[in-house]
């Protein structure tokens, strides 16, 4: 039986949050990959890399593996109902629901995060708790069915991760050799917690902008989920 994976597809996505999960899944045997948006228009990722959706929420297939990726365009994806209700609907049936990430946020902005454990990417990380989640700060987070990474190059991990749920875990290191995923950085600058602490701080504020706009879409989305729970 095959199985069926949807990857949600939107303007301004980062798109190795996407690509890099897309890989590791489509070496898994008898799976099918979904880049899944509102239509099959061409979408613009965050850099401008021009991605192809080839499903619709109207004829996407039920899914075994729903998965957000982020990027800069989830501040919209927060307060768009469509987008919100497609995720729901999907998270339903599914056997896991999963993000790489600020996607994190669209899962918490669709009331699937309440009292679950999660991650997403450091700069916004302080965003979870107002969402319902109890923030972790780890590179991928399971709890239940749901699985979160952290940010953009942790959705390798999480996919690895997955993968050794679904096909096992042999299979999951063979796909992880054939990737040749074996890390070695030019700089120990990947964590906040090792990086210089003079980069931290420009990063930090190169952020500020992106972090107040998610706030106050935090802070509506919080609203509104308090008076539907």
């Amino acid at each position: 039986m095959t199985r069926h994976i949807g990857l949600l597809l939107f303007p301004r996505v980062q798109q190795l949050d996407m690509t890099g999960p897309y890989d590791a899944f489509a070496h898994m045997a008898d799976t099918r990959v979904h880049l899944v948006a509102k239509t099959l228009d061409p979408v613009k990722s965050s850099a401008g890399m021009i991605l192809t959706p080839d499903a619709t929420f109207a004829d996407c297939p039920a899914l075994d593996v729903i998965c957000v990726p982020g990027g800069a365009g989830v501040g919209d994806l927060m307060e768009d109902e469509e987008t919100l209700a497609f995720v729901r609907k999907q998270a339903a049936g599914a056997r896991y629901v999963t993000s790489v990430c600020t996607g994190s946020l669209v899962l918490g902005a669709a009331g699937l995060l309440r009292g679950k454990r999660a991650t997403t990417h450091w700069a916004f990380h302080s965003l979870l708790a107002e969402l319902g989640a109890i923030p972790v700060r780890e590179r991928v987070v399971r709890d239940g069915n749901l699985f979160t990474g952290g940010g953009i190059t942790a959705g390798i991990d999480f996919a690895l991760t997955l993968a050794a749920e679904l096909v096992g875990q042999h299979e999951a290191q063979a796909i992880q050799l054939e990737m040749e995923y074996a890390p070695a950085p030019p700089f120990d600058a990947g964590d906040p917690a090792r990086a210089p602490a003079a980069v931290v701080s420009d990063v930090r504020q190169r952020s500020t902008g992106a972090l107040a706009a998610r706030s106050a879409i935090t802070a509506r989305v919080a609203e509104r989920l308090k008076l539907n729970a």
